[in-house]
């Protein structure tokens, strides 16, 4: 069957979550498919923002750490996180950035599996899970970071691994881990899991308990549309809160921060999993964009996920043949996540050159092009449009331009 832009006009008109594209701030006649990377904004940001700069800020000042709340952001960012990722509102704090979450998390389940002494990933992985547990080796010491393909991990788990670190979605392929599977494989052998939920929470329907997930982390500033550089979330299952212990033992993770006493002693719950001072301007952000969550179902969030990959990769193959595109993600959409990848030797030209006709993706090396989807705002007619631009691009030679073969620092 032949797709068209009529159709999917039709599948618009009945998608349940249209009405949520009203809420952010889209550029008109841009098609943004780089919401995996950063997402839109929102429209209540900057009134949001506006608020807590120019009141609470300007005019309260120091009172607002109680005035407006801002001393209990962690906690009550985190507990709007933890709806969309299958958690308790306990077991998630927003704090620092994924980067030092992993740090945290990862040096705690060390400490919390005494004895033990590897760290298994894989080969691929997003790069700064990967560099952050490399100095965490490094400094440890004693510690190996072992990675294996992905189709080996299940038998790599043995009694010397005390953590496993995956991302969910990996971050250039899209190719969607069973977490349900690993996580019980894991514990088959007494480790713990951690997984990195930057690409998948807020565009899947992720169940951190109901997978039996020991730990999390997830960046703001994805699929939660939170802004540039928005704080990150970490997750600790409830079970684990006393054993749990974050190596940066900070003045906010303190049971009482307030009485300034020289000796630490971790807080309660979750707060111990704080260090310093929480970037106030940039959890306000984030807790305004999380608004556009408010009643919506994620089961419906994965459905049009699904479908729009599915449709972007249908127009491909029907509209793109010959032109030297090969699918480098899952074609089943159950294994995927909310974002596709296109192969092709001139990758990179091509995505500058969609990026002229204002399709903005994005390009990782050294061939991949990158279409992400965030359901809440992406319409199916955004797809039918963004590879009728792809079209113009391939047959009209556009990409062939030396203009879009200069590499800028960021793509």
């Amino acid at each position: 069957m032949t797709l068209t832009r009529a159709a999917c006009e039709a599948l618009d008109r009945d998608d349940p979550l249209a009405a949520r594209r009203a809420l952010f701030d889209l550029p008109e006649g841009l098609i943004y498919l780089d919401g995996n990377s950063l997402g839109a904004l929102p429209r209540n940001v900057g009134e949001r923002l506006g608020h807590a700069v120019g009141q609470e800020w300007g005019r309260g000042l120091i009172r607002s750490w109680n005035a407006a709340a801002w001393i209990d952001l962690p906690a009550r960012v985190g507990g709007k996180i933890a709806r969309l990722i299958g958690a308790e509102a306990d077991e998630v704090i927003c704090a620092d950035s994924t980067s030092v979450n992993i740090f945290k998390l990862a040096a705690a389940a060390l400490m919390m599996r005494p004895g033990r002494k590897v760290i298994l990933s894989e080969p691929g992985n997003f790069p700064t899970d990967l560099y952050v547990l490399q100095g965490l080796a490094a400094f440890a010491g004693d510690v190996e970071l072992r990675t294996v393909p992905a189709d080996q991990i299940a038998e790599a788990l043995d009694d010397s691994v005390a953590l496993l670190l995956l991302t969910q979605v990996h971050y250039k392929s899209g190719r969607l881990h069973d977490m349900a599977a690993l996580t019980a494989r894991a514990h088959e052998v007494g480790a713990l899991a951690l997984w990195d939920l930057s690409h998948s929470a807020g565009a899947l329907a992720v169940d951190l308990n109901g997978c039996g997930a020991d730990l999390a982390v997830g960046c703001g500033y994805k699929y939660l549309n939170g802004g540039p550089g928005a704080p990150a979330f970490a997750f600790v299952a409830r079970r684990h809160h006393e054993a749990f212990r974050s190596p940066l033992s900070g003045w906010m993770g303190h049971a009482r921060p307030f009485e300034f006493v020289d000796a630490y002693e971790p807080g309660q719950g979750l707060a111990r999993a704080l260090c310093g001072t929480p970037p106030v301007l940039g959890m306000t952000a984030l807790e305004a964009a999380l608004e556009a969550f408010d009643g919506v179902d994620m089961g419906q969030i994965r459905a049009k996920s699904m479908a729009l990959g599915d449709l972007f990769l249908e127009l491909v193959e029907q509209r793109c043949a010959g032109h030297g595109f090969e699918i480098a993600c899952p074609r089943d959409a159950r294994a995927r996540g909310s974002q596709v990848a296109l192969a092709h030797r001139e990758g990179y030209a091509i995505m500058q050159a969609l990026i002229a006709r204002e399709v903005i993706g994005d390009f990782r090396a050294p061939d991949i092009l990158r279409f992400g989807f965030t359901p809440l705002y992406v319409r199916h007619v955004d797809v039918w449009e963004a590879v009728e631009r792809l079209v113009q691009v391939m047959e009209s030679g556009q990409w062939r331009e030396a203009r879009f073969h200069q590499k800028a620092a960021v793509t």
